[in-house]
């Protein structure tokens, strides 16, 4: 948990510092090839059209706000400290690349556009600053330089890499044609994929992965990624590395071995398998699992979709309970997960419960929890309509007991209401990352069991 503690509270010291003014300025493409939006409420609108247009509108995010440059997502839609617009994001852009894979697949956007997108994308990327083939947590859109987390986090983020090469996986999957840009496409994917040095964040051959490393300041973070939170795919991927690949042993002696690994406990009658009481915020249970579909994913340590099916049961649970009193809580208003707050930036989850509930918690649970997720998004839309409603989609979270409704959006937590939605209504990018040989072959070698091997 410290880690996280950690990043939480770097975050939150990067604060907003203003508006972006946004709407027509910084536009990542042409706006021949503009996302229409609506912010017109419709209260008759029917469940299917409403997903629909929450699905599209946020893609807006990474469509229509994508930086000009190199085409990768913005860390949020307001002002990150003193950075300024360059300031983009490593793991949103891999959630984003994922929501512009299901844009494609809808028809919301042309596939050879998205194509010769993300393939200028890829090509600044492979000129962007990168550390042992693995990429910063921040660049500078513009240069492809490292804009520092912290102080001592100017290099490497395995984890935040991880994110970004979970998306660019499916990417390559879903761009298959034999046509010379998609060729490209998937050849330069290849190149970065194969480039990362997993094995190096074993800091000297220890069992376990490290999440950062920096040229000016080595191993100084000094942050083993051990279990259970929001990094299981980082080991999956390291795992299915082809040429600087990790062993079983670092994933069993590293990720698996802490003091909050394993759990067993029960939290509103619902047994949780792994990970900290009543489960921690529910980004525990989407970012690894965008492309890693826990439907039949199974290992030594726990059955990952009762994992994650749990914890969304346990959070939702917790809301309706809301032993706290906080206003609005109830079956149709939950939502505990990271995002911004009226202090800031927090971790919020049962544990650590201020009133604050955000959209992507409830939103990107739809494949666990579809009935309860529908009833927050309609509650979202139709009630409190315009107080969080935005030409990207909901806005980043809302706190009704101190009268607070956030007018920002994040990278992080827009991407992953798109595709897993998309995953509860096709199962698309779960189907492509699942596709990919090297990760059925991590899978196998991690003593997983799923769905999708043959």
């Amino acid at each position: 948990m410290e880690m996280l503690k950690v990043r939480c509270f770097i975050i939150g010291v990067l604060l907003s510092a203003g508006s972006f003014g946004v709407r027509g300025q910084n536009s990542g493409v042409s706006t021949r090839h503009a996302i229409p939006y609506t912010l017109k409420i419709d209260r008759n609108i029917s469940d299917s059209a409403l997903v629909d247009l929450v699905q599209k509108q946020t893609l807006r995010y990474f469509w229509d706000f994508a930086h000009p440059v190199s085409g990768m997502a913005r860390e949020r839609s307001n002002q990150s400290f003193d950075y300024g617009q360059e300031v983009v994001t490593t793991g949103g852009t891999g959630f984003g690349v994922m929501a512009i894979v299901a844009g494609v697949n809808r028809g919301w956007i042309g596939r050879d556009t998205a194509a010769r997108f993300l393939l200028k994308m890829v090509k600044w990327l492979s000129k962007a600053d990168s550390y042992h083939g693995v990429f910063p947590h921040w660049y500078n859109g513009a240069t492809g330089k490292t804009i520092p987390f912290s102080r001592k986090d100017d290099g490497a983020d395995l984890v935040e890499s991880s994110f970004l090469l979970q998306g660019l996986l499916c990417v390559r999957q879903y761009f298959d044609k034999a046509l010379p840009v998609e060729q490209e496409l998937r050849n330069r994917i290849n190149w970065l994929w194969n480039d990362v040095e997993w094995d190096w964040f074993t800091r000297g051959g220890q069992e376990v992965l490290y999440w950062h490393w920096s040229p000016n300041n080595g191993w100084a973070m000094n942050f083993p990624l051990r279990g259970f939170n929001e990094c299981l795919i980082t080991y999956v991927l390291a795992a299915s590395g082809e040429r600087y690949p990790v062993s079983r042993r670092v994933y069993d002696r590293g990720w698996a071995q802490s003091d909050f690994f394993k759990n067993g406990k029960q939290f509103y009658k619902y047994t949780l398998p792994l990970g900290f009481d009543y489960g921690g915020p529910l980004f525990f249970s989407h970012y690894s699992f965008l492309g890693l579909n826990p439907k039949g994913l199974k290992d030594q340590y726990a059955d990952y979709w009762i994992q994650n099916q749990h914890h969304s049961l346990i959070n939702y649970s917790y809301c309706v309970d809301n032993p706290k009193a906080f206003k609005g809580y109830g079956e149709n208003c939950w939502g505990l997960t990271a995002s911004d707050d009226p202090g800031g930036y927090d971790a919020h989850q049962p544990s650590n419960d201020n009133g604050t509930i955000t959209p992507t918690a409830a939103l990107a649970a739809f494949p666990y929890t579809p009935q309860q997720s529908m009833k927050a998004l309609r509650h979202f839309y139709v009630d409190l309509g315009s107080k969080i409603w935005s030409e990207y989609g909901f806005t980043d979270a809302f706190n009704e007991t101190k009268g607070w409704y956030a007018k920002s959006h994040l990278a992080i937590d827009q991407g992953p209401i798109v595709v897993m939605i998309e995953n509860y209504r096709t199962g698309l990018l779960w189907n492509l990352f699942m596709s990919c040989p090297e990760v059925q072959g991590g899978l196998k070698k991690l003593g997983f069991t799923n769905a999708y091997q043959k």
